[in-house]
């Protein structure tokens, strides 16, 4: 058996800023400190945040007045903004920077009354977020999940018009959405620069590279992550039979029989310790199986903490050492 670990895989910029965030708030902040919404769609990083103290809600109706809350990786509407301010929170926000661009563009669009098209996944944390960020009176913003809802589309003033998408499609499974688009309304906008996440299309590249050396490929991810199971998908579109796992307790090692070579990968959610698990399994059952990593794009972006962390960081810093000189 070769084993053949994915390159990107893992962690991208935004998930690892996130579960920082997360962490450095628990660290500096008392306790209970709460968290709408998962911080990032993972099992395991959300299990292993509750035993450190985060406490996860669904929505801020669980979260007492005045208590300390984060905004999670996927973003939050306008109109949870509004509500955090009358609570009083105070939110420290995890949103991907990424997101957050997406969000200032519907904004912009909202501001001057230029009707947009989001291109995404109905009931997606990412999308209703970016859905929120919309509230023009006198002009719309639309969501379309394919090129049938393209054709359904009756608007307003499609002479004014700009399309947005959620940053976990990649540009594959956009075009002909955008396209369907373009060939209906000329005149729509596209973004000024992509949106589709970096981390996204990387990811799925290097999938479409591995399954031509391998004959099974293992996806790391939770069942409720958009990216992990695109990655999945993609991979049995590419002729390979691939599976989604959240740990090496999910591998059937019937998967394995007539099987040669593995490639495994992970979401963009899923941590590398999970990955290693699963290496170290397979090789505990397959003893002669060699491991090698896949050539693929080395990816060096990072994303800068949120400014309140780091001022509350610098304060905290600041009293303790104030606190040491009065005892001296």
């Amino acid at each position: 058996m070769r084993i053949i670990l994915a390159n990107p895989r893992g962690f991208c910029a935004g998930v690892s800023r996130a579960v920082d965030v997360v962490e450095k708030v628990l660290a500096i902040e008392p306790h209970p400190v709460y968290v709408r919404h998962e911080v990032v769609h993972n099992r395991a990083v959300v299990e292993n945040l509750k035993d450190k103290g985060a406490v996860f809600v669904k929505e801020l109706n669980e979260v007492p007045y005045g208590s300390v809350c984060i905004f999670s990786a996927h973003g939050v509407s306008q109109a949870i903004e509004e509500e955090a301010k009358r609570k009083a929170l105070k939110i420290y926000d995890a949103t991907c920077p990424l997101v957050t661009k997406v969000h200032r563009e519907v904004q912009k669009a909202s501001s001057t009354g230029v009707e947009c098209v989001l291109i995404g996944h109905k009931g997606h944390p990412e999308v209703e977020g970016t859905l929120g960020q919309y509230r023009s009176k006198y002009s719309q913003i639309y969501l379309v999940e394919n090129v049938a809802d393209v054709h359904a589309l009756n608007l307003k003033n499609p002479q004014q018009l700009i399309y947005a998408t959620q940053t976990t499609l990649s540009v594959d499974e956009t075009k002909d959405i955008i396209y369907a688009l373009k060939e209906k309304y000329p005149e729509v906008s596209s973004p000024k620069r992509e949106d589709i996440c970096y981390a996204t299309q990387n990811r799925q590249n290097a999938i479409r590279e591995l399954a031509k050396e391998v004959d099974i490929l293992l996806v790391v991810g939770s069942k409720n992550s958009s990216n992990s199971n695109r990655l999945r998908e993609l991979a049995e579109k590419e002729g390979v039979d691939a599976y989604l796992i959240d740990n090496k307790d999910d591998v059937d090692l019937t998967w394995f029989v007539g099987k040669k070579s593995c490639g495994i990968t992970a979401g963009a959610s899923a941590p590398e310790y999970l990955v290693q698990q699963v290496v170290s399994f397979l090789q505990a059952n397959f003893p002669a199986a060699g491991v090698v990593d896949f050539e693929g794009v080395k990816e060096e972006v990072t994303f800068p903490l949120p400014k309140l962390l780091k001022q509350t960081k610098l304060k905290k810093s600041q009293d303790n050492q104030e606190a040491k000189e009065s005892k001296i």
